[in-house]
């Protein structure tokens, strides 16, 4: 049985048998093959189909013949075990079974295309093995003996049996020729080899970014897993602009985007900075458009994109009491807006008598992602400055300082403090006060006004942004940005009946009646106290006074009026600097006669020099271990408590 190549499948089986054994090739008979392939492709003719291979090697060139030279064999020793991997049963279950499906395929199929590995091994010859080469199974040797002449001659079947070195050199010859054969283009009138795998069309060209997605959005960067400089100019509206790609790749360094995806896969805020820009920082001298400036543009670029602080500013009378809130979330983390401030500062006035206790609920209650700035007392008047803790970096020393309206008193119930620092090139300025009280003393209320704007000695080592525009005479000129908030202690100018009716008619936002009697509004449209200083529209109802645990207002026999009293005003040195977003108060908070009232402000930042007292991240670390810790107890105890909830419930079946 002979094969659509014309050669007899019995021979075609033996020889492969032989060469896959070690029948061994010299380096001078694979030359002599390439000749031929050369010879066969373009002089000589193709062979027929049928022919012996003793007479197809007749058609070879004399000069291949020439070429061919037979050297002996010399056997090697065989070559020590590679040592691999253990198979399981399933492993080798599976070689089994493909070993065996492979080849009843190659035995079946008759186009012997089903097989790749068969195609493989009928398009290159096998290697010599260094083993020594197994001989030919008896039918087959018969089979070849039969389909070749010149194998007859020196088989046993002949006369006389040829020794070792004449099967050799018959062997290497046969091989030699059958391989140039293959190489060549093929048989006339015969199937043709299966050529080279290649591409329908020509591949697209390889991007110069080849990171893999997968471990570029491996530290989950942004929800959407997108690239991040796409990710950072939609939502922050900008480039990292200090260290950036551009930066990068015209230093005249290596460099591709693959490295700087996998850095910015890892930082998905800070980005990596370069041993230069780090050399080149300077802390003691900075200037605003100052590549490594601390506290410079770009810096303030990073963290602000557009260069705004959400500030929040409360103040609250407690009267003194020692019953604190027991939640402080809608006083301190109102709903709307959705989002948290960067800066809390909360003025108190009549504080409680522990004044460490009051701070802790508010570490608690803002959580780990705020650190107390700074703190200040005096008397009974507390103010906290709370920030959020990857903000520390940028401000400077802050100071303060305090004023006493009412020196007589022992107790310092009445008068000022103040708070001062530096954040990026932005000065801030907040006041809490409490003035003279009384529903006549307005004068009095002035008086401590202009006191406390004279004798406040702020700043004081820290630098005036612009000290051009400064006043000795008034504090609030020595800085760009000035809260003021307190009880301030200014009435209606009308009778509770008045007042009440009007409350009635108009029980959720329409105050504007009231505010026509309002003493404070009044006054600053003169010009008389709180010069060049605004405040929002108000829309909460009066703040002042209410009986303890209730909703209604005075219901004693002194049956004061509902007031104002509790307020918060600010100013600028530059137009439109601060926006108010929010202005309200807090009616949830019932301890005290007087509702917390707070105010939500957008304020502008301006970059600064590298050239003052820096804070270097100080913060009271003892307030905030002990408020997160206390939120966690907190939080276990509430899931302790719904767990025992559920346990004890019954269920009953009617």
């Amino acid at each position: 049985m002979s094969t659509p190549n014309g050669f007899p499948q019995h021979s075609r089986v033996c020889l492969t048998r032989s060469m896959e054994g070690g029948a061994v090739q010299d380096l001078q008979a694979k030359k002599a093959g390439k000749a031929a392939k050369k010879e066969a492709g373009g002089e000589g003719a193709p062979p027929k189909i049928g022919t012996p291979i003793s007479e197809t090697l007749k058609l070879l060139p004399e000069e291949l013949k020439a070429n061919m030279k037979i050297k002996s064999i010399t056997p090697r020793p065989p070559r020590k075990p590679r040592l691999e991997r253990a198979a399981s049963l399933d492993e080798k279950s599976w070689r089994k079974w493909r070993r065996f499906r492979t080849s009843q395929e190659s035995l079946t199929d008759p186009n012997e295309t089903s097989s790749s590995n068969g195609s493989l091994q009928e398009a290159s010859p096998s290697p010599p093995t260094r083993g020594r080469a197994s001989p030919c199974s008896p039918c087959c040797q018969q089979d070849s003996l039969h389909s070749s002449p010149d194998a007859l001659e020196a088989s046993p079947a002949g006369k006389s049996r040829a020794g070792a070195s004449d099967l050799g050199k018959r062997a290497s010859e046969i091989s030699s020729a059958f391989g140039g054969l293959l190489r060549g283009k093929g048989f006339a009138g015969g199937k043709p080899r299966l050529s080279q795998i290649m591409p329908a069309r020509p591949l697209p060209p390889m991007e110069l970014n080849v990171a893999s997605h997968s471990l570029r959005t491996a530290n989950r960067i942004d929800a959407d897993c997108l690239d991040y400089r796409h990710y950072s100019q939609h939502k922050f509206g900008r480039v990292s602009s200090s260290l950036s790609d551009s930066k990068l790749q015209g230093n005249g360094t290596l460099y591709d985007n693959c490295s700087t995806d996998s850095m910015k896969s890892t930082f998905s805020v800070l980005t990596p900075i370069r041993a230069k820009d780090v050399r080149g920082r300077s802390y003691l001298e900075g200037s605003l458009l100052a590549s490594g400036a601390l506290m410079g543009a770009e810096e303030l670029s990073r963290y602000f994109p557009d260069r705004n602080i959400g500030i929040f500013v409360a103040t609250w009378n407690m009267q003194g009491q020692k019953e604190l809130p027991v939640n402080l979330d809608d006083f301190l983390l109102p709903t709307d807006p959705d989002f948290a401030q960067d800066l809390y500062v909360i003025g108190v006035q009549e504080g409680c008598p522990d004044r460490r206790e009051w701070e802790i609920r508010l570490q608690e209650t803002l959580g780990p992602h705020y650190v107390l700035l700074h703190s200040a007392a005096h008397g009974v008047l507390y103010m906290s400055v709370f920030i959020r803790r990857d903000l520390i970096w940028f401000c400077s020393e802050v100071e303060y300082a305090t004023v006493t309206t009412r020196i007589v008193s022992q107790i310092k119930t009445k008068g000022a403090l103040g708070i001062c620092f530096t954040f990026f090139g932005t000065s801030f300025l907040f006041i809490t006060s409490h003035f003279t009280s009384g529903d006549s003393k307005v004068n009095e209320r002035k008086l401590d006004y202009n006191k406390t704007i004279q004798a406040l000695t702020l700043p004081k080592n820290v630098p005036d942004t612009n000290p051009y525009r400064s006043s000795s005479s008034d504090v609030t000129t020595r800085f760009d940005e000035v809260f003021w908030f307190g009880d301030f202690n200014f009435r209606l100018n009308k009778d509770r009946e008045t007042v009440d009716s009007i409350l009635n008619q108009n029980p959720d936002t329409d105050v504007s009646k009231l505010l026509v009697y309002d003493q404070l509004t009044s006054e600053m449209s003169r010009g008389s106290i709180f010069k060049g200083f605004q405040e929002a529209d108000i829309h909460f109802r009066p703040s002042y006074k209410f009986d303890i645990g209730k909703d209604s207002y005075d219901t004693t026999s002194k049956q004061r009026t509902p007031s104002y009293t509790d307020r918060v005003v600010f100013r600028s040195r530059y137009k439109d600097d601060i926006q108010a977003v929010k202005y309200s108060s807090c009616p949830v908070i019932k301890t005290s006669d007087h509702r917390p009232v707070f105010a939500l402000f957008r304020v502008k930042l301006r970059p600064g020099r590298d050239n003052i007292p820096l804070a270097a991240g100080q913060f009271d670390r003892d307030l905030y271990l002990i408020g997160i810790r206390r939120r966690t107890t907190r939080e276990l105890q509430k899931r302790l408590e719904q767990k025992d909830q559920r346990s004890s419930s019954i269920c009953s079946i009617s």
